[in-house]
C-alpha cells in the first residue's frame, strides 16, 4: 500500500503542468462552465483526471479538449511549453481572441483543433516543425498572412478556410494533396489547388539595344513625320475609346437602377448584378453550414420587400425561391471602405451566437456593394412600436410590467454578451435603441424572445462625424464633448432604453431643437429626487401598484447608466446582475 505522503508526492509530481493549466484557467472565462470550481487539486492521478476536458497518461496531461464552452479571452502565450507530452489540443467553437498558441517543442502533438474562434495574426511558422502533426484545423477564424510550407508526411487533415489569408499556397507535396475546400473563402489566397491564379509580377523588360547611327538623309525626315502621325492617331484613338466607355457605363447605370425611376425594392436585386465579372465578384460568405444556403443568383431572383430605411442604409425582407426568408441590409456610402477590413469585421460578427442576438448568416462584398444577410425573426414589431404605436386608440395592446421586465432582461443579456465577446470594439453595439430591439412573442408565457439587431457596425464607419450622424452612440454625452468613446457609451444608450420602457415616453430619433434625450433622464431625475415619486411611471403600468418598488429599482439602475460621466456608469455585467435580482 502507498503511504499517504508518497501519494501526495505522486499527485504533485509534475507541478509545471498544473501551473500551466492554472494560467489557462485564470486567462479565459466561460458562460457554460466554471473552470475555477472544476479545476482544483492535481490535474492527473496516474491515468485519470477529475479536471473537465483534461485526459492523462502516466501522470502527464496528454489531452486538452475544451470545445463549445463559450470560452472568451486570450490564451496565455507560452502556457503549453510545460505540457510536453500533449498529443491533442482542442478549443473548437469558442470565442477566443488574439494570436494562436505557441506549440514549439511539443514533439508528441498530433491533433490541433482551433476552428470557429476569433484568433487573429498569422499562422506561426514553427507549426511546420511539429513532427507528429496529423490534423490541423484553423478554419473560421480571422487569420492573416501567408500559409507556412507544411510538409509533414504525417499531416492527413488540414483546413484554413474562412480566414483572411493571402499569397501563394506553398507547393509542397503535403499541402497540394488537400482539396480546395481546405483553402476556400480566403479572398487573397491563390495558387493550386484553388482555381484562381496568382497575379503575375510586373517585371520590366530589359533595355532595348541602342539604334544604329544613321547618316542625315531624306529617311530621317520621313521618320519624324511618321512619329508625329502616330502620336496624333494615338490621341484620337484614346479620345474615341473614352467616349465609347462613357456611353457604355451610362447605359449600364441605367440598366442597373442608378436612375431615379428605379424602386428601392429593385436595388437589392440590382446590387447582386454589379461586379458580375467572375474576376471581380465575391460570392456570398456563409458562417453556419447547417443553415440552408443560396447563392447570388438565388438572391437576384428572390422577391424583396423593403421593411426599413435608416441612415446606415436600407433593409429588405427577401424570400428565396424554395428556400429561407432572410433579411438583407444594404449599406450605403461604404464604397470607399477597404474590402479586407469589411470582410474581417463581418467574419468577427458572424461568429456571434447568443439567444438575444439576431444572427448574421452571410455577407456580400464588392467594390460598389456591401450587403449583410441576417436571419429573419418573425416578430410583433420592435420595442419602439410596441411601446408607442396606437397610443390613445382602441386597438392598442398595452405592455404589462412583467412583459417589460422580461424584455429588459433579454436586452441586458444580449448586450452583456457583446461586451464580453467583442473586446476589440471600443463600443460593441454602438446602435442600441428601442427600434433595434425585436420582440418575438411566446404564446406560452410572457417571457418574450428578445433580439438585438444592427450591432458591431461602428468600425465600418470612416469618421467620428459619420458615427454621430448614423448611430445612436452619437447621443452619449461624451460624444458631444469630444471625449474618447468606450463601452460605457453602450451603457448610456441602454439606460435610455430603460427610461423609455419605464416612462412610456418616446425618445426622439434626432437631436431636434429643445427636445433631446438628456431631457428624459433629467426629467426622471428631477421627479425621483422628489421622494421617488411614481409620477415617472407609464400610465399603462401605473395600476400595478404591487410592482411599483420593482419599477423604481429599475429606474435607479437607468439613472446610474445615464450618468453624464462615463466612469460613473456601471459595467454591463454589473447591470445585468442588478436587473436579474429584480423579481
Amino acid at each position: 500500500m502507498i503511504h499517504p505522503l508518497m501519494a501526495a508526492e505522486l499527485e504533485e509530481f509534475y507541478p509545471g503542468e498544473r501551473d500551466a493549466l492554472i494560467q489557462l484557467r485564470e486567462s479565459v472565462k466561460s458562460n457554460a462552465i466554471d473552470l475555477h470550481s472544476r479545476w482544483t487539486g492535481p490535474p492527473c492521478n496516474n491515468n485519470s483526471s477529475n479536471w473537465v476536458g483534461i485526459a492523462c497518461s502516466n501522470g502527464h496531461v496528454i489531452h486538452i479538449v475544451l470545445d463549445n464552452l463559450q470560452l472568451t479571452g486570450l490564451l496565455p502565450p507560452t502556457f503549453l511549453q510545460e505540457i510536453t507530452y500533449l498529443s491533442k489540443l482542442s478549443f473548437e467553437n469558442n470565442i477566443l481572441l488574439g494570436p494562436l498558441p505557441i506549440l514549439a517543442g511539443l514533439v508528441h502533438l498530433q491533433y490541433v483543433f482551433l476552428s470557429h474562434n476569433l484568433f487573429s495574426t498569422s499562422i506561426p511558422t514553427h507549426y511546420i516543425d511539429l513532427p507528429e502533426l496529423t490534423s490541423l484545423q484553423l478554419q473560421q477564424n480571422l487569420l492573416t498572412g501567408g500559409i507556412p510550407p507544411f510538409d509533414q508526411p504525417t499531416l492527413m487533415v488540414f483546413n484554413v478556410s474562412y480566414n483572411s489569408l493571402e499569397g501563394l499556397i506553398p507547393q509542397t507535396p503535403t499541402l497540394q494533396k488537400f482539396s480546395d475546400d481546405s483553402y476556400s473563402h480566403n479572398l487573397e489566397l491563390c495558387g493550386k489547388p484553388l482555381n484562381n491564379t496568382c497575379p503575375t509580377p510586373n517585371i520590366s523588360p530589359p533595355p532595348a539595344a541602342p539604334p544604329l547611327p544613321l547618316s542625315p538623309s531624306k529617311s530621317t525626315k520621313l521618320s519624324i513625320w511618321t512619329i508625329v502621325l502616330i502620336a496624333v492617331s494615338a490621341a484620337l484613338l484614346l479620345f474615341i475609346v473614352m467616349i465609347a466607355f462613357l456611353c457604355y457605363f451610362r447605359k449600364i447605370n441605367v440598366l442597373q437602377g442608378d436612375g431615379e425611376d428605379v424602386s428601392d425594392e429593385e436595388k437589392v436585386q440590382n446590387a447582386t448584378k454589379r461586379d458580375s465579372d467572375p474576376e471581380r465578384r465575391v460570392e456570398l460568405e456563409f458562417f453556419d453550414k447547417e443553415r440552408p444556403m443560396f447563392d447570388l443568383d438565388d438572391l437576384l431572383r428572390a422577391s424583396a420587400e423593403m421593411i426599413g430605411k435608416g441612415k446606415m442604409g436600407s433593409t429588405y425582407k427577401v424570400t428565396i425561391d424554395s428556400g429561407p426568408i432572410v433579411v438583407v441590409k444594404r449599406f450605403k456610402e461604404m464604397s470607399d471602405l477597404d474590402k479586407k477590413e469589411f470582410v474581417q469585421q463581418m467574419q468577427l460578427l458572424g461568429q456571434m451566437r447568443h439567444e438575444n442576438l439576431v444572427q448574421i448568416v452571410s455577407f456580400y462584398c464588392s467594390k460598389d456593394e456591401k450587403l449583410v444577410v441576417c436571419e429573419f425573426v418573425p416578430n410583433d414589431g420592435s420595442l419602439a412600436e410596441l411601446l408607442h404605436e396606437k397610443r390613445g386608440s382602441g386597438g392598442r395592446v398595452a405592455l404589462n410590467w412583467s412583459t417589460r421586465l422580461s424584455i429588459v432582461k433579454g436586452v441586458a443579456k444580449g448586450l452583456a454578451y457583446l461586451h464580453e465577446s467583442l473586446p476589440s470594439h471600443k463600443v460593441p453595439h454602438a446602435n442600441l435603441k428601442s427600434s433595434n430591439i425585436l420582440i418575438r412573442p411566446n404564446s406560452n408565457n410572457n417571457n418574450h424572445q428578445i433580439y438585438l439587431t444592427d450591432f458591431g457596425f461602428l468600425p465600418l464607419l470612416p469618421s467620428r462625424k459619420a458615427a454621430s450622424e448614423k448611430l445612436s452612440v452619437g447621443r452619449a454625452p461624451e460624444f458631444s464633448q469630444g471625449k474618447k468613446l468606450t463601452y460605457k457609451a453602450d451603457v448610456y444608450c441602454f439606460g435610455i432604453v430603460l427610461l423609455e420602457i419605464i416612462t412610456g415616453r418616446q425618445v426622439p430619433p434626432e437631436r431636434n431643437g429643445d427636445t433631446t434625450i438628456e431631457d428624459l433622464a433629467q426629467w426622471v431625475r428631477s421627479v425621483i429626487n422628489d421622494d421617488w415619486s411614481t409620477d415617472i411611471l407609464d400610465a399603462e403600468i401605473l395600476a400595478a401598484s404591487e410592482t411599483h418598488d420593482e419599477m423604481l429599482k429599475l429606474a435607479e439602475i437607468a439613472l446610474d447608466c445615464t450618468s453624464v460621466e462615463p466612469e460613473k456608469r456601471p459595467k454591463m455585467n454589473q447591470v445585468l446582475r442588478r436587473i436579474q435580482s429584480i423579481n
